[in-house]
């Protein structure tokens, strides 16, 4: 993706979550089986809803939902089986389309699997790895503090939706911004600061972000129509957003994380690391996030653009679930324009919805809407 496209698709809010299911009734083909189990079914082979206890009515009434709001896909597996999915608006199992903040959780991901490679470590200082911050106000920030947002980074609206995505050189931009206040002290979705992490990742492994994704995760989950992208310049892997994924390839990456890591038999990534990153709020300040994944957490809840994060007048918190008659274990990717992938892991349930930004009330659908395929649809759960 280019510099430009990725401004004009990102600039008013590339990472404002929200998420979504969709509409007609259809069977994905082979290559859309979440997991190895369904691997081996023939494509003529309808999914059973019934068989993987799903109200297929409830279901088909969920879609038809989302199809109103300007879904491309949606698609719903439960314990690797694909129970279906839906595509619209010339979308298909095989054309990716930017899934936007969607990449942060994949971000997170790669550094999980970098620790458990031992070529880093979340809690030492960032600055081990981005030279640049040795000396200066930024040599605490932790990298757990750039995965949680609560590294104090600076952070404007202008510079993370509008500099940031117009920079030639994304990570450099990034990494040059300076520090606005002491690591810990406050939350932002801060794009600039989670860009950083292309540095970390890029010095700690000794490889191209993209190209460390796509062996180490992408080819093992069999994701044959993902990548991440770069910048202008060709020196950013863009992990803030960017990804170009589809539903299929997101329900196997979904699916990781509701086998706690497991694919095939092989540990792809840490217990530990799922834990860490999706078993709870990582910080007290927003109680919905983890290591940029969305949690189910009650407590005091904040959005990307809400009015009290730095930078902005004081505002008063939301406090609560964001699904709040959803279990509080449920954890989500979410991106702008509602793309989602929304991971039961009580019931091993994997929902993925892919959208058009700008499409009619594409921006209603949230957290809680695809947190019904759960309450409503999944009987006996």
């Amino acid at each position: 993706m280019s510099s430009r496209r990725g401004a004009a698709v990102a600039l008013v809010g590339c990472l404002v979550p929200a998420l979504v299911v969709g509409g007609r009734s259809g069977t994905a083909p082979a290559s859309a089986k979440p997991a190895p189990a369904a691997s081996s079914a023939s494509a003529a082979v309808r999914p059973d809803p019934a068989a993987l206890g799903f109200d297929e009515r409830t279901l088909r009434k969920l879609a038809r939902s989302a199809k109103r709001k300007g879904s491309t896909c949606f698609a719903v597996a439960r314990k690797g089986q694909l129970v279906g999915s839906w595509y619209w608006r010339g979308s298909s199992a095989e054309s990716p389309q930017e899934v936007f903040s969607v990449t942060k959780s994949v971000a997170s991901t790669l550094v999980g699997m970098a620790q458990a490679d031992e070529d880093l470590s979340i809690t030492e200082p960032a600055a081990t790895y981005i030279p640049a911050w040795q000396g200066t106000a930024s040599a605490s920030v932790t990298v757990r503090n750039l995965l949680a947002n609560d590294s104090g980074r600076y952070w404007t609206p202008t510079s993370d939706y509008g500099d940031l995505v117009h920079a030639p050189d994304r990570t450099a931009y990034a990494v040059g911004l300076s520090q606005q206040y002491e690591p810990g002290s406050v939350w932002a979705y801060n794009n600039a600061a989670i860009q950083t992490l292309d540095a970390v990742l890029r010095d700690a492994t000794g490889k191209d972000t993209a190209t460390f994704a796509k062996k180490r995760l992408f080819k093992p989950l069999g994701m044959a129509h993902t990548m991440l992208t770069h910048d202008a310049s060709g020196n950013s892997t863009d992990v803030f957003f960017g990804m170009q994924s589809t539903c299929p390839d997101l329900l196997r990456f979904g699916q990781l994380y509701a086998q706690r890591g497991r694919w095939e038999g092989d540990r792809l990534l840490p217990a530990s690391w799922v834990k860490a990153a999706i078993g709870g709020s990582s910080q007290s300040l927003n109680a919905a996030y983890g290591l940029l994944w969305w949690v189910n957490r009650y407590g005091s809840i904040r959005t990307p653009l809400d009015a009290d994060n730095p930078g902005q007048p004081p505002g008063v918190a939301k406090v609560g679930k964001l699904a709040p008659g959803a279990p509080a274990n449920l954890f989500a990717a979410l991106g702008f324009g509602g793309q989602v992938v929304l991971v039961d892991p009580k019931s091993q349930t994997v929902v993925v919805r892919l959208g058009q930004p700008g499409a009619a009330d594409s921006r209603d659908y949230t957290f809680a809407d695809a947190a019904e395929v759960v309450t409503e649809a999944l009987k006996g759960r």
